[in-house]
């Protein structure tokens, strides 16, 4: 058996045109959309829903923000986390991680709000722990410019050991709940933790009570070495960028020494690893849904959208507006998303050209063509191939989310992977964090 999670760019315009959008491009707002989202994914066994955040109206990409506007291309975004506890209402299994950044919630606030979502959520908030990407965003919160890529990552280390501090400053029993006495909490037991960082201080206690998991369940999707060790040190779960079965083994045993390093047990890390189900009818009908993918990279304004794309994961420094499209592919490094770029220069020394990358393939991930019984097969295959099944973080194609596509893949895809046993069909845990470790 394996995992299942869900990967959305943000609380923000999904499939807003098109024949199966209804009137998204203003109900994304409101609630309705994600809680239908959520109450799907449980009903097809998924262990949680994993939302994307940033905080920026992008302006790179031609020193404008026309092209992230007309095309909503992360902005407008709202802030996800007033949909943590929204969302847990309406579900009663399912996790929900939202993305919290160390350069934009100080260490208190970060404690106190995962350990209050924690109550509300019934111990099912998780909590993706991001440095952030663009100058736009450490702008917007006081820098001059973002942190280099290593320092920003000694930050987020700094920034764990300070929510993980407030975190632990409650003793166990220190809650007495003594009607008679009375005493609510002994004080002996509820500690300052007097923590003093290059980038944070924080005095404590947290004004809180620990929630029913102890902490949130921490995310991390770095695939850089300062990106896994951040996730060997923290994460519970892990986002796997990888296009082979070969590949998956190779990050797994990665991650497994990086965690034994750091005096952790492997199997305490769940690594989804990114995928996207082509799913049809039948074969045939899957087979042209990937190939109407391949053929729409070459429309303009699929270009334009992955070129912004390029400049936004630059970390806000490069402009590949500028550029022949026909020409070279630029091998200057920005500073943000530095396994995105690493890739690009990749293709560089393979003699491409701008356009050859742009109208390649830039999905994250294992593509799966079939109909819903060949992909579970295919799934299926990739992680016994492994030996150490984890889990898929499924996204939507060219990231599209509507009804049907969600339809699609719980009430198609999970339902044939439940007929063959292969995730689960109930969940046994009464939190997140239990739930990722049983196999139901």
């Amino acid at each position: 058996m394996f995992k299942l999670g869900w990967f959305v760019n943000g609380y923000s315009p999904k499939t807003w045109t098109g024949p199966w959008a209804g009137n998204h491009a203003s109900e994304w707002t409101g609630p309705n959309f994600w809680i239908d989202v959520a109450r799907g994914l449980e009903r097809g066994g998924f262990d949680m829903f994993f939302m994307e955040d940033s905080a920026m109206v992008e302006d790179t990409y031609g020193g404008t923000a026309e092209t992230t506007l007309k095309y909503a291309e992360m902005a407008p975004k709202n802030d996800p986390m007033p949909l943590v506890p929204l969302l847990s209402t309406f579900t009663r299994h399912i996790g929900i991680v939202s993305t919290i950044s160390t350069i934009q919630y100080h260490p208190y606030m970060a404690a106190r709000l995962g350990a209050t979502l924690d109550h509300l959520t019934e111990g099912r908030v998780g909590l993706n722990v991001v440095t952030s990407v663009s100058h736009r965003v450490a702008q917007n919160y006081g820098y001059e410019r973002h942190f280099d890529h290593a320092e920003r990552y000694q930050m987020a280390e700094e920034w764990m050991d300070a929510v993980n501090a407030l975190w632990g400053s409650w003793e166990e029993g220190a809650l007495v709940h003594d009607l008679e006495e009375p005493r609510f909490a002994d004080h002996k037991k509820v500690h300052p933790v007097d923590f003093v960082g290059k980038y944070f201080r924080t005095r404590g206690p947290l004004n809180t009570v620990p929630g029913p998991q102890g902490r949130p369940v921490i995310a991390q999707a770095g695939g850089s070495a300062p990106g896994r060790d951040l996730a060997a040190r923290n994460a519970d779960v892990m986002l796997g960028l990888v296009k082979s079965p070969e590949d998956m083994v190779e990050f797994r045993a990665d991650m497994d020494r990086r965690l034994r390093e750091y005096g952790r047990d492997p199997e305490d890390l769940h690594i989804f690893f990114m995928a996207h189900a082509f799913i049809g009818e039948d074969d045939a009908a899957g087979k042209e849904r990937y190939q109407r993918s391949v053929d729409h990279r070459t429309h303009p304004d699929e270009i334009e959208k992955r070129l912004w794309t390029m400049s936004y994961t630059s970390g806000g420094e490069i402009d590949y507006a500028k550029y022949d499209r026909h020409g070279p592919i630029p091998t200057e490094l920005g500073n943000g998303e530095t396994t995105t770029h690493k890739l690009m220069l990749a293709a560089a020394a393979e003699g491409k050209t701008l356009y050859d990358l742009v109208t390649g393939p830039m999905n994250y991930g294992m593509d799966f063509v079939g109909s819903a019984k060949t992909i579970a097969a295919q799934m299926d295959e990739v992680m016994k191939s492994t030996e150490r099944p984890d889990g898929f973080l499924i996204q939507g194609i060219d990231d599209e989310l509507s009804r049907r596509t969600l339809t699609e893949i719980t009430d198609g895809l999970c339902a044939e992977l439940q007929r063959q046993r292969l995730i689960r069909t109930g969940y046994s845990g009464r939190t997140f964090r239990e739930n990722l470790s049983n196999w139901d």
